[in-house]
């Protein structure tokens, strides 16, 4: 047997004993507008030949009421109990009993009930089971919103569908921790909007003050669209004062796109550095994925398996992961598949390095389109050991090329970095290499040969922002080499999405470049990170390593970006490069590895529109 609930001094009963009731009220709702509106038709003195009448006529509403609101799922749990779609079939149900009552009195000798009175009957009814359903529906949501002393009050940024969504959420759970008591929008026309009373209060710019006046100690950004230099701008202006910064996930993250306040989570590096809205061309990256026989190497890599990841949502006929790391490859067989027996083919242990190990995986993969991924990526370890840089970099991937120009793929996407831009580390001389290599192999094939040059990704291993989480877990210092260092920021979901693009709009011998948005300053991002963490965590700088750069670029001086058919990436010539020139930097003594390397890196790239391998 189903219980009620009480709620003060209403007890409300579930689902089924409401349908019931309602099935119940609505004739006899009904039947009392059919007196109604006769007294008002007569002006409260009924004529004894109406009232003679009302034997047949009462019971005659009733049921037709109960039939139409049963045909139109008002007592079967069809409709959101007092939503507009359930007042939409009420008003249908109401119709009916309207039509049926006048057509019988029509059709009756003394007519009964006068037009007028149906009529007004009809609105009687719809006006009074309307607002049944509203009064009910009101006690029921107050008796669901959250109690309790140690209820986390939170003003909420955005009055939109997200925010409005959430706030019903955290209004309907008597269990939740959280009590909205306020929102902001920048839309001039919510200023004077009610969300389940929540009121809006002022705008994102005017968050604090709006928090003290509701005396708020959380803001909840409830904007899943938007970028990170807003999310930015609102959780810098929270932070200021003092409040606890909380966030909805971006759109891509939301499942089904509704939203709960169990979706509520604290800000990560992501939010504030990423949330760019990406728009791809899925049919171009489908015409040379899906069915293609694909090579990714390092693809146990923070890029490599991303890209594999998204590749393998295209249906490849083949998709070899190529990794010196076994556990790596463990780990994104597992993220893809959801097993990691590592017994597929498809998963390569071998080096770049070895020529005559990648002409074995060729022979046998015989790959249509390679992501080359695969790199030396730590700048200071480079700066010390040059010679790994040009071994891996340089050699690792005109070991690539040339199996790549001996099988004629039809496609080679060569990873490179912003460090590759007016270089003055080893790392970036070394990718600027490969990106000449590269523009060389384009002029010996007929396949397309590009590179795709952007900056940092977050959450990559070794990333900047992975040690200042670890440094504040372990309680600090937080180490920045400069407090006006910048870099560019992207998150690898949004690089990897628009490397696959670039690989369906890249032209032969270019290099692609990612536009990354604005450059965040690292001490800004190691401050917000530690006020997030609430605790007093120092921060400390130790200056600029050899070969860093104060600020990254993406185009060298000399480079000139022409636009391509994707607004978020440009294109830019690269001069080639004889692959001989490789035998002389292996083979010089170490200690002059570094200012060979950074001689053949220093050629500038120019626009030469009669270069092979070009349009």
């Amino acid at each position: 047997m189903e219980r009620p609930r009480l709620v003060g001094y209403v007890a409300l009963p579930e689902e089924r004993t409401r349908h019931i009731i309602q099935a119940a009220t609505d004739p006899l709702i009904a039947m009392g507008a059919v007196v109604v509106a006769l007294w008002m038709r007569f002006e409260t003195a009924m004529p004894s030949e109406n009232v003679s009448q009302l034997w047949w006529v009462l019971p005659f509403v009733g049921v037709v009421q109960l039939l139409a609101g049963w045909s139109q799922g008002l007592y079967r749990g069809r409709w959101r109990f007092g939503g507009f779609e359930e007042v939409l079939a009420l008003a249908r149900a109401v119709s009916l009993t309207s039509l049926a009552l006048l057509a019988a009195s029509l059709l009756a000798s003394d007519r009964p009930v006068p037009v007028a009175a149906c009529v007004a009957q009809g609105f009687i009814t719809l006006l009074v089971a309307s607002s049944f359903r509203w009064s009910w529906r009101l006690v029921l949501e107050r008796s669901m919103r959250p109690t309790g002393e140690d209820l986390t009050r939170v003003v909420i940024v955005g009055a939109g569908e997200a925010g409005g969504q959430l706030v019903r959420s955290m209004m309907r759970n008597p269990d939740g921790p959280y009590l909205p008591v306020g929102l902001v929008d920048d839309d001039p026309m919510k200023r004077s909007l009610r969300l389940q009373g929540v009121p809006v209060l002022g705008t994102s710019s005017q968050v604090c003050d709006v928090a003290t006046r509701v005396e708020a100690d959380t803001v909840v950004i409830a904007l899943p669209s938007a970028d990170g230099a807003v999310i930015r701008d609102i959780a810098g202006r929270a932070g200021a004062c003092g409040l606890h910064v909380l966030v909805l996930p971006p759109v891509n993250e939301l499942l089904g796109g509704q939203i709960a306040s169990s979706d509520v989570r604290p800000l990560t590096e992501s939010d504030l550095l990423g949330r760019r809205r990406i728009e791809t061309d899925l049919d171009a990256i489908a015409g040379y994925v899906t069915g293609a026989r694909v090579l990714v190497t390092g693809a146990g890599g923070s890029i490599g398996s991303e890209l594999c990841r998204q590749i393998y949502r295209f249906a490849p006929a083949e998709l070899v992961m190529l990794d010196r790391d076994e556990s790596l490859l463990h780990e994104v067989q597992m993220s893809i598949e959801g097993r990691a027996m590592l017994d597929s083919r498809n998963l390569v242990v071998a080096d770049i390095r070895e020529a005559d190990r990648m002409a074995e995986v060729f022979d046998e993969h015989r790959p249509q389109v390679v992501f080359h991924a695969a790199a030396l990526k730590h700048l200071p370890l480079l700066e010390m050991h040059p010679r790994e840089a040009v071994k891996s970099n340089c050699r690792g991937t005109q070991n690539m090329l040339d199996q790549a120009l001996r099988h004629d793929v039809g496609l080679f996407v060569n990873i490179s970095t912003d460090k590759a831009a007016d270089p003055t580390s080893v790392l970036g001389c070394s990718k600027r290499v490969a990106e000449r290599l590269t523009a060389h192999a384009a002029g010996q094939s007929k396949g397309s040969f590009v590179s795709v040059r952007f900056g940092n990704v977050l959450g990559s291993r070794g990333s900047v922002l992975t040690a200042f989480r670890t440094q504040i877990e372990a309680g600090g210092p937080v180490t920045v080499t400069h407090p006006d260092v910048t870099r560019y920021f992207m998150t690898v979901e949004e690089a990897v999405e628009l490397v696959i693009q670039a690989g369906a709009i890249g032209r032969d011998g270019e290099a692609m470049v990612l536009d990354m948005g604005e450059p965040v300053r690292i001490a800004e991002v190691a401050r917000r990170l530690v006020e997030q963490s609430e605790r007093t965590v120092d921060i400390v700088y130790t200056g600029l390593r050899p070969g860093e750069k104060m600020h990254e670029v993406l185009l060298s001086a000399a480079e000139e970006p022409q636009p391509s058919a994707h607004e978020l990436i440009s294109r830019v010539c690269v001069e080639p490069l004889e692959p001989g020139v490789l035998a002389d930097l292996e083979s010089g003594p170490t200690s002059e590895v570094a200012d060979a390397l950074r001689q053949v890196a220093a050629v500038p790239a120019h626009d030469h529109t009669d270069a092979p391998g070009r349009p």
